[in-house]
């Protein structure tokens, strides 16, 4: 279900913190700031629901989440720029929406957060963007520590099972969970969550790679990423390509499984347990349907007319 659909940035009243708000937001300033020296807003930065990436947090992430986000800048589209600083989070809540649930059933979550920025010349044009709903959408870049298969319970980038399928009815989409770390957040235009808009990265070098690559007009090995992700999905094709042939002998060999039993125990399996009942399956046909035998042809006894072969 979704909810809070374009509301990932919402103003505070006057874009004024009250005083506690501005005892937090002293915290992280050097300096004393008085409260018409700051305009301050409310931020949806990531959710509990399966986004367009096939992904979702659960609780858990959501929660450590709140408390790594504290003191993170806002930025924009991920531009890891010192000059693309424009806010700072002082405030974090997860808050839990009575009554409704998320597409697997569990309850619906999301992570709000409190940020600031500096009134002035060099940030008011950015707050009458806020402010007339013009900049709304937001991102978060973040490490997680497990990526978890919601069909198997397994280590997604291990298990067989493939992001947006579907498995006896259910989604199958990414549980992320142990976030270890928080970088930023920023002002995009397309969020692959559909309420918040989260685009996330995995940590160190794995971060977005086809983005870093893409920046550093490293072409050579732009080509490499290619041909590996095409290699990828050749791997995957083959792969379904050899459960549903294991179903189909599976059918023949009548091997006394129902097929959608039969598709859910092959949908678990690997390469080399496939081909081992692959194999089996196709022994059990090869006994139960035994090749025909040979007939001996029968001797032709030529005429000795000319062409009677093609007289009628």
């Amino acid at each position: 279900m979704n909810i809070c659909k374009n509301a990932a940035v919402s103003q505070i009243p006057g874009g004024v913190p009250d005083k506690g708000d501005l005892g937090l937001i002293a915290a992280l300033a050097k300096g004393e700031l008085e409260q018409e020296d700051v305009y301050a807003f409310e931020i949806m930065l990531c959710d509990s629901e399966v986004d367009r990436d096939f992904e979702r947090f659960d609780h858990d992430a959501l929660v450590r989440l709140s408390e790594l986000f504290v003191g993170k800048p806002g930025i924009f589209d991920h531009n890891w720029s010192a000059h693309e600083q424009v806010a700072r989070i002082y405030k974090t809540e997860v808050r839990h929406i009575p009554g409704v649930m998320n597409t697997d059933g569990q309850p619906y979550e999301g992570l709000f957060a409190r940020a600031y920025m500096l009134r002035g010349e060099e940030n008011d044009g950015l707050i009458r963007s806020i402010e007339a709903g013009i900049r709304r959408e937001v991102s978060v870049s973040c490490a997680v520590g497990a990526r978890i298969c919601s069909i198997c319970g397994e280590n997604h980038d291990s298990c067989v099972h493939q992001k947006g399928g579907e498995y006896e009815g259910k989604l199958c989409h990414v549980v992320l969970t142990e976030p270890s770390d928080a970088y930023e957040w920023s002002f995009v235009a397309v969020p692959a969550q559909r309420a918040a808009g989260v685009v996330k990265k995995y940590g160190g070098e794995r971060m977005d790679i086809r983005k870093f690559l893409e920046s550093s007009g490293d072409k050579e090995l732009l080509c490499q990423l290619d041909e590996l992700e095409k290699q990828a999905r050749l791997g995957s094709s083959y792969l379904q390509s050899l459960k549903a042939e294991v179903v189909r002998l599976g059918g023949l060999s009548d091997c006394g499984i129902a097929p959608q039993t039969l598709k859910s125990m092959v949908d678990k399996l690997d390469e080399s347990e496939l081909l081992g009942m692959k194999k089996a399956y196709e022994e059990r046909i090869k006994g139960m349907y035994p090749s025909a035998a040979q007939l001996t042809g029968k001797t032709v006894v030529r005429s000795s007319v000319e062409n009677a072969e093609y007289r009628v």
